[in-house]
């Protein structure tokens, strides 16, 4: 039977980086060759060196918004909501301004009850359709509820940073690709780039193509069960323009290498690809990979370093095997790379 207690790894809780870099492209990078096991120790910024005209970058250009709410409920107690998507316009019989949140709050919670979040942001509970879980609906007496939850809200930093959010963090938790709002965590093996890398890699004849998974609250989830393959992955929203796709297959055709920055993007392109090659789309990504998948579209990938146990150490297992996965983490570990969200990571050729 497969077990998730295989995926696991020591890590010393001093290599989780709790801030970023001064310097985005300052951090490690651990370059690791499925074929024979090498490894070498490199830095970010030698990345245009290691890969070549024949790659092409694929990366997740989501943006993160402010999806942590803290405030009080209309009986004074406290409450935090983690949102896990923008709150939605009025389409198709949706409720306008509705979203639904991760709900922590002292007390009880209930159907009407009133969250204030400031003068300018209120919520109305609609729903409680799990324990923890809470549909609620957007005011904002001043002007619109989205730019009003923007405004009011903090970033949402992963839960093994142990600290407050920065006002630096709204930028520095972004990616230098990041456009349309919608994720609340951050395509982490994004964070590493430059405009300095990216005109060293535009040097080299390597081009870059964007798409979109919009990160959700799923990416924390544990996998609960012994027997991984019995796990389900929360579905995320993406999109696949109708440009990246004929670029993608236009790639395909000239023989070029796809290189997925970060495990969303693997996710979105497994998710995309067909024999008659991909396809313009958008809609919901609920893929799981784990050791046994047979890759139809990554060549090479772009990673930071994963929680033990996780649905992303099992991807990375599935792309490059788990002994030789757990033995470039455990070399990691010797060398003491900074790990997760914040950290250094690795180039799997």
């Amino acid at each position: 039977m497969p077990r998730i207690e295989d995926y696991d790894y020591f890590l010393p809780p001093e290599l989780v980086a709790q801030y970023p870099l001064g310097e985005r492209d300052a951090s490690r990078l651990l370059v690791l060759h499925r074929d024979g096991g090498e490894m070498r120790h490199a830095g970010f910024r030698e990345l245009a060196a290691a890969l070549d005209e024949n790659d092409v970058l694929v990366v997740n250009d989501t943006r993160v918004f402010t999806a942590r709410l803290n405030g009080r409920k209309d009986s004074g107690g406290k409450v935090e909501l983690l949102l896990h998507h923008l709150p939605e316009a009025e389409a198709n019989g949706a409720v306008p301004h509705a979203a639904r949140a991760r709900a922590t709050h002292r007390g009880r919670l209930r159907i009407g009850q009133v969250l204030n979040f400031g003068v300018e942001l209120t919520a109305a509970v609609l729903a409680l359709p799990q324990p923890g879980v809470a549909e609620v609906r957007f005011t904002a007496p001043g002007g619109d509820p989205v730019a009003a939850v923007l405004a009011a809200g903090e970033v949402p930093l992963p839960p093994y940073i142990h600290r407050h959010p920065a006002a630096a963090d709204r930028e520095t938790y972004q990616t230098v690709f990041a456009a349309p709002a919608g994720a609340v965590a951050c395509p982490t093996a994004g964070l590493h780039f430059t405009e300095t890398v990216l005109e060293n890699l535009a040097r080299r004849g390597i081009e870059i193509v964007r798409l979109t998974l919009h990160v959700g609250p799923g990416t924390f989830m544990p996998v609960r069960h012994a027997d991984y393959t019995r796990h389900r992955m929360a579905p995320e929203y993406f999109e696949l323009s109708d440009k990246a796709a004929a670029r993608l297959n236009a790639a395909r055709a000239e023989g070029k290498r796809l290189l997925a920055v970060g495990t969303t993007s693997v996710r979105v392109l497994e998710s995309c690809a067909s024999p008659q090659g991909f396809k313009a789309q958008q809609g919901w990504c609920d893929l799981f990979i784990y050791p046994g998948y047979q890759f139809k579209a990554v060549d090479r990938l772009l990673t930071n370093f994963h929680l033990p146990q996780s649905t992303l150490l099992l991807l990375v297992s599935a792309f490059a095997g788990r002994d030789l996965i757990l033995r470039a983490y455990a070399e990691a570990v010797k060398e003491k790379y900074r790990f997760y969200s914040y950290g250094d990571c690795m180039l799997i050729l």
